[in-house]
């Protein structure tokens, strides 16, 4: 069965062009013998968060419909680390190979090295998920030690007194919701403290 071979390459300006990269990854697939491998290009800085090409290809990489990337570097692919640990884990849960013939990355089933390739390209975007994990956990530390208080801020409270008013009125749990905007079962929350604090 032939195979679905996709050279993405990427220039940071429209002054540049990608035709050297391009020639390269051509003549790559040509001494493997893949013929008409398909071009997806972008023109994007590094740090570019909307890439049009990046996201066709992973779309079709999702849809199965790829067997193998190519590119230059492993910088035209991933903006930052972070972003290519993510690339690299959806490449590995869909089956598609990653080759970076000028950094001797090939990690198709046709190289020996490829599992080892695998694995230390797995370990690299693992660590990163633990490093920003990390990161954010740290994070929260400080704000709590600040006094910061996490989570979403507690609404209902603000209700209880209005709530029992209500409630005192003569109105129904159902109206009450109605009236101050919150679920039924809420109201009757906000009553039952109210009278238990009185």
């Amino acid at each position: 069965m032939k195979k679905k071979i996709y050279i993405y390459a990427r220039v940071s300006t429209d002054k540049q062009t990608t035709e050297s990269q391009v020639g390269e990854l051509r003549a790559y697939c040509e001494r493997r013998g893949w013929e008409n491998p398909i071009l997806i290009e972008d023109t994007a800085s590094g740090a570019s968060s909307s890439r049009s090409g990046l996201d066709e290809l992973m779309n079709l990489i999702r849809r199965g419909k790829v067997d193998a990337v190519l590119a230059f570097k492993l910088d035209r692919l991933g903006r930052s680390l972070q972003h290519l640990a993510q690339i690299i884990n959806e490449m590995m849960s869909h089956k598609v190979a990653l080759i970076v013939p000028g950094q001797g990355i090939d990690t198709s089933n046709d190289n020996p090295a490829a599992k080892l390739q695998l694995s230390i390209l797995g370990a690299v975007a693992e660590f990163e998920r633990e490093v920003i994990k990390d990161r954010v956990n740290a994070g929260l530390t400080r704000a709590k030690a600040k006094g910061v208080k996490l989570g979403r801020p507690v609404t209902l409270a603000t209700h209880k007194a209005e709530a029992l008013r209500l409630s005192n009125e003569g109105l129904s749990g159902r109206q009450i919701a109605a009236r101050i905007g919150v679920p039924v079962g809420s109201v009757f929350h906000l009553i039952k403290q109210a009278k238990a604090a009185a």
